[in-house]
């Protein structure tokens, strides 16, 4: 296979390999960097295309996997489920702060979730992902993310009123 022959495969996916990975690994420079790593490994497995069903299952599942072990290594110091988007000029300055102060303490929370947890309730309530995506995306069932995410929002719910309770029962 030449080049041209492998660009003609590859580059229709390359945008769906960028958003899976700018999902899971949430930095735009790690998402450029895993696409650029799969695009790599891919060149360097192109002689297996022919054995292959799907050339983009396999390239969907290699950034899938390169990316859970990014995050597990941690290696990244670019991985923050943060949303810099985050302004509100409607508000003063106090209310500004303190609302600042409730996104980053949850977002903190989330950070202190186990991984699974993590990814579904960013996927859903940060990238607004239905649960039948979600399950597609992570190989789950649609009741398993719903316990997944259901756990995950009852952990921060505890979390958040055990701060504003200052540990009060």
């Amino acid at each position: 296979m030449n080049q041209k022959e492998f660009l003609a495969q590859v580059n229709p996916i390359q945008d769906r390999l960028y958003r899976l990975a700018r999902r899971l690994l949430v930095s735009d420079d790690e998402a450029q960097d895993a696409t650029q790593e799969i695009l790599i490994k891919l060149w360097s497995n192109r002689k297996k295309f022919k054995k292959l069903r799907s050339i983009e299952a396999f390239a969907v599942t290699m950034t899938k996997n390169y990316c859970y072990d990014k995050l597990k290594a941690k290696s990244s110091n670019n991985l923050q489920l943060v949303h810099s988007n985050y302004e509100d000029q409607h508000y003063n300055t106090v209310k500004t702060s303190e609302n600042n102060d409730s996104v980053n303490w949850v977002f903190k929370l989330m950070k202190e979730l186990p991984e699974q947890q993590r990814l579904v309730l960013h996927m859903r309530d940060v990238e607004q992902y239905s649960n039948s995506e979600i399950a597609k995306e992570l190989d789950l069932n649609e009741t398993a993310v719903r316990v997944t995410l259901s756990r995950a929002r009852k952990t921060i719910r505890e979390q958040l009123l055990k701060k504003h309770n200052y540990g009060i029962k």
